[in-house]
Protein backbone atom coordinates (compact mmCIF):
# COMPACT_ATOMS: atom_id res chain seq x y z
CA UNK A 1 0.00 0.00 0.00
CA UNK A 2 1.40 3.51 -1.07
CA UNK A 3 2.09 5.84 1.77
CA UNK A 4 -0.22 9.16 1.65
CA UNK A 5 1.56 12.28 0.72
CA UNK A 6 0.28 13.87 3.58
CA UNK A 7 0.99 12.31 6.56
CA UNK A 8 -0.44 14.62 9.27
CA UNK A 9 -3.63 17.26 8.14
CA UNK A 10 -5.45 19.60 11.16
CA UNK A 11 -8.15 21.12 9.27
CA UNK A 12 -9.92 24.28 11.40
CA UNK A 13 -9.63 22.69 14.76
CA UNK A 14 -11.02 24.00 18.09
CA UNK A 15 -10.83 23.32 21.60
CA UNK A 16 -12.34 24.71 24.43
CA UNK A 17 -11.99 24.17 28.48
CA UNK A 18 -14.98 26.37 29.71
CA UNK A 19 -14.05 29.92 28.93
CA UNK A 20 -11.03 29.43 27.42
CA UNK A 21 -10.67 28.38 23.72
CA UNK A 22 -7.21 26.86 23.42
CA UNK A 23 -7.29 26.05 19.74
CA UNK A 24 -9.46 28.86 17.17
CA UNK A 25 -9.40 27.25 14.09
CA UNK A 26 -5.87 25.97 13.71
CA UNK A 27 -4.85 24.85 10.45
CA UNK A 28 -1.88 23.04 8.87
CA UNK A 29 0.21 20.23 7.27
CA UNK A 30 2.73 17.90 7.30
CA UNK A 31 3.79 16.18 4.57
CA UNK A 32 4.86 12.68 4.52
CA UNK A 33 8.79 12.19 5.51
CA UNK A 34 9.44 16.50 7.11
CA UNK A 35 9.55 17.74 9.69
CA UNK A 36 6.96 20.63 10.74
CA UNK A 37 8.33 22.91 13.80
CA UNK A 38 5.19 24.22 16.17
CA UNK A 39 6.28 27.10 17.84
CA UNK A 40 4.35 29.51 20.33
CA UNK A 41 4.20 30.88 23.81
CA UNK A 42 3.23 28.43 26.63
CA UNK A 43 -0.49 28.64 26.14
CA UNK A 44 -0.77 28.97 22.67
CA UNK A 45 -2.18 25.80 21.91
CA UNK A 46 1.04 23.33 20.69
CA UNK A 47 0.06 20.75 23.19
CA UNK A 48 -3.71 20.96 23.31
CA UNK A 49 -2.96 20.55 19.12
CA UNK A 50 -0.78 17.61 20.11
CA UNK A 51 -2.90 15.90 22.06
CA UNK A 52 -5.47 16.22 19.45
CA UNK A 53 -3.49 14.81 17.19
CA UNK A 54 -2.76 11.52 19.83
CA UNK A 55 -6.44 10.76 20.47
CA UNK A 56 -5.94 11.78 24.03
CA UNK A 57 -8.80 14.90 23.23
CA UNK A 58 -11.41 15.24 20.68
CA UNK A 59 -11.57 18.40 19.10
CA UNK A 60 -14.81 20.53 19.52
CA UNK A 61 -14.81 21.05 16.39
CA UNK A 62 -12.92 20.90 12.91
CA UNK A 63 -10.58 17.39 11.73
CA UNK A 64 -7.38 15.92 11.62
CA UNK A 65 -5.95 12.96 10.37
CA UNK A 66 -2.78 11.11 11.04
CA UNK A 67 -1.70 9.05 8.51
CA UNK A 68 -4.39 8.59 6.85
CA UNK A 69 -7.01 8.39 9.78
CA UNK A 70 -9.48 10.32 11.22
CA UNK A 71 -8.40 10.87 15.02
CA UNK A 72 -11.75 10.57 15.99
CA UNK A 73 -13.37 8.16 13.49
CA UNK A 74 -10.37 5.59 14.02
CA UNK A 75 -8.41 6.72 16.58
CA UNK A 76 -6.91 2.89 17.24
CA UNK A 77 -5.89 3.07 14.03
CA UNK A 78 -4.24 6.47 14.58
CA UNK A 79 -2.61 5.37 17.50
CA UNK A 80 -0.87 2.50 15.75
CA UNK A 81 0.66 5.08 13.65
CA UNK A 82 2.54 7.06 15.97
CA UNK A 83 4.74 7.32 18.20
CA UNK A 84 5.22 10.25 21.11
CA UNK A 85 7.52 11.75 23.16
CA UNK A 86 6.17 14.52 25.56
CA UNK A 87 7.82 17.12 27.49
CA UNK A 88 9.71 15.12 30.19
CA UNK A 89 10.80 11.34 29.72
CA UNK A 90 7.82 8.74 30.60
CA UNK A 91 10.68 5.92 31.33
CA UNK A 92 9.77 3.58 34.73
CA UNK A 93 12.98 4.60 36.99
CA UNK A 94 12.73 1.29 38.54
CA UNK A 95 12.90 -0.14 35.48
CA UNK A 96 16.64 -0.80 33.12
CA UNK A 97 16.61 0.58 29.89
CA UNK A 98 16.05 -2.50 28.44
CA UNK A 99 13.66 -3.70 30.83
CA UNK A 100 11.32 -0.36 29.34
CA UNK A 101 11.52 -0.91 26.04
CA UNK A 102 10.69 -4.60 26.13
CA UNK A 103 7.47 -3.54 28.67
CA UNK A 104 6.46 -0.99 25.58
CA UNK A 105 6.92 -3.48 23.00
CA UNK A 106 4.79 -6.45 24.88
CA UNK A 107 2.18 -3.59 25.71
CA UNK A 108 2.05 -3.47 21.80
CA UNK A 109 1.26 -6.92 21.79
CA UNK A 110 5.00 -7.40 19.79
CA UNK A 111 5.57 -11.17 21.15
CA UNK A 112 8.46 -11.84 23.54
CA UNK A 113 11.07 -12.54 21.39
CA UNK A 114 10.55 -9.92 19.31
CA UNK A 115 10.02 -6.68 22.00
CA UNK A 116 13.34 -8.01 23.24
CA UNK A 117 15.46 -7.92 19.77
CA UNK A 118 13.72 -4.47 19.12
CA UNK A 119 14.82 -3.36 22.54
CA UNK A 120 18.32 -4.37 21.67
CA UNK A 121 18.03 -2.55 17.94
CA UNK A 122 17.22 0.95 20.13
CA UNK A 123 19.66 0.35 22.85
CA UNK A 124 22.46 0.73 20.28
CA UNK A 125 21.09 3.34 17.44
CA UNK A 126 20.74 5.54 20.99
CA UNK A 127 23.97 4.66 22.14
CA UNK A 128 22.44 3.65 25.19
CA UNK A 129 23.49 -0.11 24.79
CA UNK A 130 26.75 0.05 27.76
CA UNK A 131 23.98 1.55 30.08
CA UNK A 132 20.96 -1.24 29.01
CA UNK A 133 21.43 -3.00 32.31
CA UNK A 134 21.35 -0.11 34.72
CA UNK A 135 17.88 1.11 36.31
CA UNK A 136 16.93 4.55 34.58
CA UNK A 137 17.26 6.79 37.70
CA UNK A 138 20.75 6.43 37.41
CA UNK A 139 20.60 8.07 33.98
CA UNK A 140 21.47 11.43 33.11
CA UNK A 141 18.76 13.49 31.76
CA UNK A 142 20.17 13.37 28.14
CA UNK A 143 20.31 9.65 28.17
CA UNK A 144 16.61 9.61 29.53
CA UNK A 145 15.24 11.80 26.73
CA UNK A 146 17.15 9.32 24.36
CA UNK A 147 15.49 6.36 26.18
CA UNK A 148 11.89 8.05 26.02
CA UNK A 149 12.74 9.01 22.38
CA UNK A 150 13.49 5.09 21.94
CA UNK A 151 10.43 3.72 23.42
CA UNK A 152 8.71 6.48 21.14
CA UNK A 153 9.98 3.56 18.49
CA UNK A 154 9.59 0.31 19.18
CA UNK A 155 6.66 -0.67 16.90
CA UNK A 156 8.64 1.55 13.78
CA UNK A 157 5.90 4.25 13.73
CA UNK A 158 5.68 6.21 10.37
CA UNK A 159 4.62 9.48 12.14
CA UNK A 160 6.50 10.73 15.30
CA UNK A 161 5.26 13.40 17.32
CA UNK A 162 8.00 15.31 19.55
CA UNK A 163 6.17 17.26 22.24
CA UNK A 164 9.50 20.18 23.75
CA UNK A 165 11.52 16.67 23.32
CA UNK A 166 14.90 18.57 24.28
CA UNK A 167 13.05 20.78 27.17
CA UNK A 168 15.99 20.73 30.18
CA UNK A 169 19.08 19.30 28.10
CA UNK A 170 22.14 20.85 28.22
CA UNK A 171 23.60 21.89 24.59
CA UNK A 172 25.62 18.51 24.06
CA UNK A 173 23.03 16.50 24.72
CA UNK A 174 20.42 18.46 22.88
CA UNK A 175 22.58 18.04 19.58
CA UNK A 176 22.90 14.66 20.31
CA UNK A 177 19.08 14.44 20.18
CA UNK A 178 18.52 16.64 17.50
CA UNK A 179 21.54 14.46 15.63
CA UNK A 180 19.08 11.18 15.94
CA UNK A 181 16.12 12.93 14.55
CA UNK A 182 17.43 14.26 11.96
CA UNK A 183 18.65 10.45 10.77
CA UNK A 184 14.98 9.48 11.20
CA UNK A 185 13.89 12.03 8.98
CA UNK A 186 16.34 10.92 7.15
CA UNK A 187 14.81 6.83 6.66
CA UNK A 188 11.57 8.25 6.24
CA UNK A 189 9.81 9.05 9.66
CA UNK A 190 7.57 12.05 9.63
CA UNK A 191 8.29 14.56 12.61
CA UNK A 192 5.92 17.16 14.19
CA UNK A 193 8.14 18.84 16.34
CA UNK A 194 6.84 21.37 19.19
CA UNK A 195 9.41 23.71 21.12
CA UNK A 196 10.42 26.97 22.71
CA UNK A 197 13.83 26.60 20.97
CA UNK A 198 14.20 28.55 18.24
CA UNK A 199 17.65 27.17 17.20
CA UNK A 200 15.63 23.88 17.25
CA UNK A 201 13.54 24.64 14.44
CA UNK A 202 15.90 26.59 12.33
CA UNK A 203 17.86 23.60 12.38
CA UNK A 204 15.45 20.68 12.06
CA UNK A 205 11.83 21.97 10.46
CA UNK A 206 11.06 22.03 6.41
CA UNK A 207 8.72 24.03 7.54
CA UNK A 208 6.91 26.54 10.69
CA UNK A 209 3.94 26.97 11.93
CA UNK A 210 4.01 30.01 14.70
CA UNK A 211 0.86 29.62 17.09
CA UNK A 212 -0.34 32.77 19.35
CA UNK A 213 -3.38 32.65 21.59
CA UNK A 214 -4.54 29.39 19.91
CA UNK A 215 -4.29 30.61 16.58
CA UNK A 216 -1.78 30.22 13.61
CA UNK A 217 -0.05 33.51 13.15
CA UNK A 218 2.51 32.89 10.38
CA UNK A 219 3.57 29.93 8.29
CA UNK A 220 6.39 29.12 6.21
CA UNK A 221 9.66 28.02 6.16
CA UNK A 222 12.58 29.87 8.42
CA UNK A 223 13.82 31.96 5.61
CA UNK A 224 10.49 33.01 4.27
CA UNK A 225 9.26 33.99 8.02
CA UNK A 226 12.66 35.81 8.35
CA UNK A 227 11.92 37.22 4.74
CA UNK A 228 9.16 38.87 5.94
CA UNK A 229 10.57 41.03 8.51
CA UNK A 230 13.38 42.98 5.81
CA UNK A 231 16.52 42.44 4.39
CA UNK A 232 19.74 41.26 5.83
CA UNK A 233 21.76 44.34 6.81
CA UNK A 234 25.08 45.80 6.79
CA UNK A 235 26.52 47.37 9.78
CA UNK A 236 29.53 49.69 9.36
CA UNK A 237 31.38 50.85 12.58
CA UNK A 238 33.49 53.75 12.66
CA UNK A 239 36.20 55.58 14.84
CA UNK A 240 34.16 58.93 15.58
CA UNK A 241 31.09 60.62 15.55
CA UNK A 242 32.54 62.73 12.42
CA UNK A 243 33.68 59.76 10.11
CA UNK A 244 30.21 58.20 10.61
CA UNK A 245 28.04 61.06 9.54
CA UNK A 246 30.12 61.75 6.55
CA UNK A 247 30.17 57.72 5.41
CA UNK A 248 26.23 58.47 6.17
CA UNK A 249 26.20 60.94 3.78
CA UNK A 250 28.51 59.38 0.92
CA UNK A 251 25.81 56.21 0.74
CA UNK A 252 22.84 57.76 1.12
CA UNK A 253 22.40 57.66 -2.45
CA UNK A 254 21.78 53.72 -1.87
CA UNK A 255 18.52 54.20 0.02
CA UNK A 256 18.13 52.98 3.21
CA UNK A 257 21.13 54.28 5.14
CA UNK A 258 20.80 55.07 8.69
CA UNK A 259 22.98 56.30 10.99
CA UNK A 260 23.32 56.85 14.46
CA UNK A 261 26.33 57.73 16.89
CA UNK A 262 29.43 55.56 15.53
CA UNK A 263 27.30 52.89 13.40
CA UNK A 264 26.16 53.28 9.69
CA UNK A 265 23.26 50.64 8.39
CA UNK A 266 21.96 50.44 5.12
CA UNK A 267 20.24 47.29 3.21
CA UNK A 268 22.38 44.03 1.27
CA UNK A 269 20.57 44.18 -1.69
CA UNK A 270 23.55 43.50 -4.07
CA UNK A 271 24.83 40.38 -2.00
CA UNK A 272 28.75 40.47 -2.27
CA UNK A 273 28.86 43.40 -4.42
CA UNK A 274 26.76 45.72 -2.36
CA UNK A 275 29.47 45.39 0.02
CA UNK A 276 32.35 45.88 -2.34
CA UNK A 277 30.47 48.76 -3.69
CA UNK A 278 30.40 50.24 -0.15
CA UNK A 279 34.11 49.91 0.92
CA UNK A 280 35.58 50.81 -2.52
CA UNK A 281 33.35 54.56 -1.96
CA UNK A 282 34.49 54.77 1.42
CA UNK A 283 38.14 53.90 0.86
CA UNK A 284 38.45 56.58 -2.08
CA UNK A 285 36.82 59.25 0.03
CA UNK A 286 39.57 58.20 2.69
CA UNK A 287 36.78 57.12 5.32
CA UNK A 288 37.74 54.04 7.16
CA UNK A 289 35.97 51.48 8.35
CA UNK A 290 36.30 50.01 11.89
CA UNK A 291 34.55 46.89 11.64
CA UNK A 292 31.89 45.72 9.38
CA UNK A 293 28.86 43.22 9.97
CA UNK A 294 25.88 41.79 8.66
CA UNK A 295 22.42 40.97 10.12
CA UNK A 296 19.56 39.27 8.59
CA UNK A 297 16.47 38.88 10.90
CA UNK A 298 16.29 35.74 12.83
CA UNK A 299 13.40 33.48 14.16
CA UNK A 300 13.84 35.12 17.81
CA UNK A 301 12.89 38.44 15.45
CA UNK A 302 10.02 36.62 13.99
CA UNK A 303 8.68 35.22 17.42
CA UNK A 304 8.69 38.29 18.64
CA UNK A 305 7.37 40.27 16.04
CA UNK A 306 4.54 37.98 15.50
CA UNK A 307 3.74 36.53 19.38
CA UNK A 308 5.22 40.11 21.10
CA UNK A 309 6.71 36.99 23.75
CA UNK A 310 10.11 35.43 23.96
CA UNK A 311 10.24 32.00 22.96
CA UNK A 312 10.61 30.90 26.37
CA UNK A 313 8.11 33.24 28.19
Amino acid sequence: MTAPTTAIEAVDLVKRFGEVEALRGVSFTVPTGTVLGLLGPNGAGKTTAVRILTTILRPDAGRASVAGHDVVADPRAVRRSIGLAGQYAAVDENLTGRENLTLVGRLNHLARGVATARAGELLDQFHLSDAAGRPARTYSGGMRRRLDLAAALVTHPPVLLLDEPTTGLDPASRQDLWDVIGGLVADGTTVLLTTQYLEEADRLADRIVVVDRGAVAAEGTAAELKARLGETTVELGFTDVGTAARAAELLAGAGGVAHEGLVVTLPLRGGARTIRDVLNRLDAAGLEVGRLDLHEPTLDDVFLTLTGAGASA
